[in-house]
């Protein structure tokens, strides 16, 4: 057995790919409109890693989609926590939990769904702006 990916359903696919390509850094693997089915599939993976993607389906006709907590939360290891939160602060993104720690941090998408981001190896030193930072909303 082999993991492939995990779905989220997003509402505005240019947002979502500002969000996940642009601000989170993913990679685009393979995207495919089904205009019988009036859905577009996107799938994309950190880089150097495709092997566990994630596929945004983007469903052409307006639908509410509600609960996006109860997903739980996709998770990334990042290579430096402070440089990924900067980038992502950079592009628009509200930092809902702070990586004060050095360790962990967590964000929003477009579509509320909780993103953690975990810091590769040890933990890196506390540093400012990050080790006042407050939490923002709900993560």
């Amino acid at each position: 057995m082999k993991y492939l990916h995990t779905m989220v359903r997003v509402t505005d696919l240019d947002a979502s790919m500002r969000f996940y390509r642009d601000a989170l850094g993913l990679e685009l693997v393979h995207q495919k409109e089904y205009p019988k089915g009036r859905f577009t599939l996107v799938y994309l993976a950190a880089p150097g890693d495709h092997d566990a993607q994630v596929e945004l389906t983007y469903n052409w006709d307006p639908e509410e989609y509600t609960g996006g907590r109860n997903f739980g939360h996709l998770a990334y290891h990042v290579d430096d926590i402070y440089q990924a939160c900067q980038r992502l602060m950079d592009h628009g993104v509200v930092i809902n939990r702070p990586p004060r720690d050095g360790h962990m941090a967590f964000v929003r998408s477009p579509d509320n769904i909780s993103i953690e981001l975990l810091q590769a190896g040890e933990a890196l030193a506390p540093a400012e702006p990050w080790a006042s930072m407050p939490n923002t909303g709900n993560w």
